[in-house]
């Protein structure tokens, strides 16, 4: 009989602390493999900073990340990549004077020193986001919906296992945060693990299996997304908000 395959992730007890602020507190939650687990919270709740301790960015104040049941805090954003991890930001930066295909392909040179392979990689992921008609035009040029299906199709091409999507429609308008749902949700068909951080709640509800809640850095709550929008804390978590979710 073959034995459960476990987590993809696992964060346990997980803290940050900037001087004496804190930004997370022994935070714990897993990620099963093939879901899409949303992770939410109102301003400054500590979902970036998050983010940042998962991927290498900042090494966490105590606690520990598990990918594929090997410890990675302590690793460089390159090794956790390297492993299979890989992520987005809510501030897409480009390299503008590079074509949309040269932007996708630094993804891909990842895995492989051959441009011919890394080209090839990075066309495939334009298809998936629907960018290969845009490959030859000028990342800058793309307007900030494409922009962010640029970013999705470059984490995308360093071939990754587990991708962390950091508020992917953020600044977006209705039609272009559609694409960006049907994208979350094309991507999960693919078998691709997702953790997505996401103010919409409609867009959550739509893409997400699981839902972790952060307020002011600790874990506030967790489950399915029909438990989540019922729960009484996370409605006074975000009407606490200034910016409040959208509904």
């Amino acid at each position: 009989m073959t034995a459960p395959i476990g987590p993809i992730l696992e964060v346990r007890k997980l803290s940050r602390f900037f001087g004496g602020v804190k930004a997370n507190l022994d935070v714990s939650f897993s990620v099963e493999p093939g879901i899409v687990l949303g992770l939410i919270g109102p301003n400054g709740a500590g979902k970036t900073t998050l983010f940042n301790c998962i991927t290498g960015f900042f090494p966490p104040s105590s606690g520990e990340v598990f990918f594929e049941g090997k410890r990675i805090d302590g690793l460089s954003p390159d090794q956790v990549c390297r492993l299979g991890m890989a992520r987005t930001w809510q501030k897409v930066r480009p390299l503008a004077k590079l074509t949309v295909l040269d932007n996708a392909m630094v993804g891909a040179l990842l895995r492989t020193r051959s441009v011919k392979e890394a080209r090839a990689l990075a066309h495939d992921q334009l298809k998936v986001v629907g960018l290969d008609g845009k490959a030859a035009m000028l990342a800058g040029a793309l307007p900030i919906g494409e922009r962010k299906k640029l970013e999705v199709a470059r984490v995308l091409a360093t071939q990754p296992r587990l991708i962390l999507l950091d508020e992917v429609m953020g600044g977006l308008n209705a039609r272009e945060s559609e694409d960006l749902i049907q994208l979350i949700l094309d991507v999960k068909k693919r078998g691709l693990t997702q953790v997505v951080i996401e103010h919409d709640m409609k867009a959550i509800v739509r893409t997400c299996d699981r839902i972790v809640v952060l307020s002011s850095g600790e874990k506030l709550a967790e489950g399915a997304p029909q438990q989540i929008v019922r729960d009484p804390r996370v409605m006074t978590a975000y009407l606490g908000d200034s910016g409040g979710a959208k509904q």
